[in-house]
């Protein structure tokens, strides 16, 4: 009888068995194959039966019970006998050895390869996790967001070069803002000038705008509500135009040095400025990009500071400037400086313009009791010397026949104490070169004759327009797309300071003497449209006490008045003489005014939305 194996299937679900006959030695002769090593885990059951008993079982149902007996037992016999020849096969132990052990292995595998990448999985998302959060927080973000607020980094945000009027101002406005602002002065002391004392109106709602119009408040500031101008015995008086403003909006006369000590102490008063006394010796500079300033306290100590932004203002004798711009300084004249006590000036609260020869001289209170008076030595005149007396002389001579009779006593008398001062008058149009993590400002950057006290205003308006573009900044530390942003500052700047700028300059020139007939006839009709009143001495005062600082009314007016002056050459009967000196007068106008205004840039004066940098404020939201 040939034994066979019977395979039921276990996976099959219904009652019946599927029985597959197979017989023993084929089943032996694979596992003792060469393919040994391949586990033959099949989802069968193997049991052992005979064709006998397959047979007996088909023909006789109704014995079923003896049959299933007979086959118990021949089953049990053909097991043991599988049984038998299997354990005398050495061959067959080692097989089953080796699924075991290859099992084990193939297992162990497996595992580790998971672990493996589970963990490779858990580290690589831990990883990924860190970046993400290194880039949310170092990232150079430019937008201010509620949540980038509270970062804070170490040492200042700015340092300010200089606490003059510009500086201290910018301080207080940056710091307002939350900036890190560290300030660095030459000297704290309290500045003792004999200009800066004038602020226009203009100026003065810039200051209100800042948030600092309580600085002129305790200093014994005088209000200053318009001009009074004399010529040869002659006088007009010019009023601001100030109806449609604050009853509180005038000019302010002052001492510069008390003006500028109170916006220190305001600039301080914040917390998150730090105001110290030193020297700046040089920027420190790092491929183009300014980093910060080396310094030396006043104890002799040299030390550096770094910071994202470094704004220098440290007046008009800068010695930083030459890095940050191509300054050309003009010196037109000296201004000789003295104070008049107790002296009542012809109009009270009004800056008086003497139109004396050579060239013009000031009044203007700056305390309760004292009048400053700022006397114009033209630059081809020799500057008279004050040791030796010259200076004393000159002033008697010269000016004081010309001065008004209510002030000339007054005059002379501070002439014979002795308190004479002078002092260089600057003009410098700002030609920036920009430069990554530094930018110009007040006197360092940009200056004007002090004839109309135009430099405060201008330095007030800069700093408006400054703060305005710094608010949406977050973050400074990218220096070179900083530079490119702060581009957009110089073009902004230019219609406000280029009109006064150019108004002083030009204004200047036209009220100094001169032996050229065509000049002088321009100065006479500079004097007669002004006394005209309404619009063609309006338009003029606003222009100059920065309430109205367009470009194109300067132009149209400074034109007017030498189209007025061609007319009262010709009227009523024309020459050719006349004719001729009228040409040359309109000549001469545009000789004086198309120079100052090349210089400031006529493209961004009068056409600033056609510069590409104009733009460059509105990336930023």
């Amino acid at each position: 009888m040939n034994n066979i194996i019977v395979l039921h299937n276990c996976c099959c679900t219904s009652s019946s068995n599927i029985d597959i006959p197979v017989p023993v030695h084929h089943l032996l002769h694979k596992f003792q194959s060469p393919l040994s090593h391949i586990n033959y885990n099949l989802p069968f059951s193997i049991s052992l039966t005979s064709k006998s008993s397959i047979a007996a079982s088909s023909s006789a149902t109704d014995n079923n019970t003896q049959i299933n007996s007979n086959n118990k037992e021949l089953n049990l016999s053909n097991h043991h006998l599988l049984l038998d020849s299997l354990g005398h096969n050495s061959d067959y132990n080692c097989l089953m050895e080796m699924v075991v052990i290859d099992q084990h292995i193939l297992a162990f595998f497996v595992v580790s390869l998971l672990g493996f990448l589970l963990l490779f999985s858990l580290f690589r998302g831990a990883k990924s996790k860190s970046k993400k959060k290194d880039r949310r927080t170092l990232r150079p973000d430019f937008v201010r967001s509620s949540a980038d607020s509270s970062v804070v980094s170490e040492g200042p945000d700015v340092i300010i070069v200089g606490a003059g009027v510009a500086g201290a101002a910018l301080a207080y406005t940056l710091a307002k803002d939350g900036r890190r602002v560290q300030v660095i002065e030459r000297d704290l002391k309290e500045p003792d000038r004999i200009v800066g004392e004038l602020l226009q109106p203009g100026g003065y709602l810039k200051l209100i705008e800042l948030g600092l119009e309580d600085c002129v408040g305790s200093i014994d500031a005088q209000r200053v509500v318009g001009y009074g101008i004399f010529k040869d015995g002659k006088h007009i008086r010019l009023s601001y135009p100030l109806e449609q403003f604050h009853s509180d909006v005038a000019g302010r006369s002052f001492h510069n040095g008390r003006f500028i000590q109170r916006m220190r102490e305001k600039a301080a008063s914040l917390s998150n400025v730090r105001l110290e006394q030193g020297t700046v010796t040089s920027l420190l500079e790092e491929n183009g990009t300014v980093k910060g300033v080396q310094y030396k306290t006043k104890n002799g100590e040299e030390l550096k500071t770094y910071a994202p932004l470094t704004v220098v203002c440290d007046g008009c004798f800068s010695n930083l400037r030459r890095s940050l711009c191509s300054p050309k300084v003009d010196v037109p004249s000296h201004f000789v400086g003295l104070v008049l006590e107790n002296c009542q000036l012809p109009f009270a609260n009004h800056g008086h313009v003497i139109l004396a020869d050579p060239s013009p001289v000031l009044f203007y209170p700056i305390s309760s009791t004292e009048v400053r008076c700022l006397v114009d030595v033209p630059a081809g005149d020799k500057l008279p010397s004050i040791a030796n007396g010259e200076m004393a002389k000159y002033m008697k001579t010269v000016v004081a026949p010309q001065v008004p009779p209510e002030i000339r006593d007054s005059f002379v008398a501070a002439v014979d104490k002795g308190n004479i001062r002078t002092m260089p008058n600057r003009s410098m149009p700002a030609n920036p070169q920009p430069t990554p993590g530094a930018i110009l400002m007040g006197d360092a950057f940009n200056m004007r004759h002090p004839l109309t006290g135009g430099g405060m205003t201008v330095a007030l308006s800069d700093i408006v327009v400054l703060r305005d573009l710094l608010r949406p900044l977050q973050d400074l530390n990218d220096a070179g797309l900083l530079c490119s942003y702060l581009e957009s500052f110089y073009t902004l700047r230019k219609p406000v300071a280029s009109t006064i700028n150019t108004l002083a300059g030009a204004l200047y020139k036209v009220f100094c003497a001169s032996q050229d007939e065509a000049h002088k006839e321009m100065r006479e009709a500079c004097f007669d449209y002004l006394s005209l009143g309404g619009v063609f001495s309006n338009g003029p005062i606003s222009l100059l006490s920065g309430l109205n600082p367009r470009p194109m009314s300067l132009v149209a007016h400074f034109f007017a008045v030498a189209v007025f002056g061609v007319g009262r050459l010709l009227l009523p009967f024309p020459s050719v003489k006349r004719l001729w000196l009228g040409i040359r007068l309109i000549w001469g106008a545009a000789g004086i005014i198309f120079p100052i205004m090349k210089a400031e840039g006529l493209r961004q004066m009068f056409f600033p939305a056609t510069v590409p940098a104009y733009y460059r404020r509105h990336h930023v939201k």
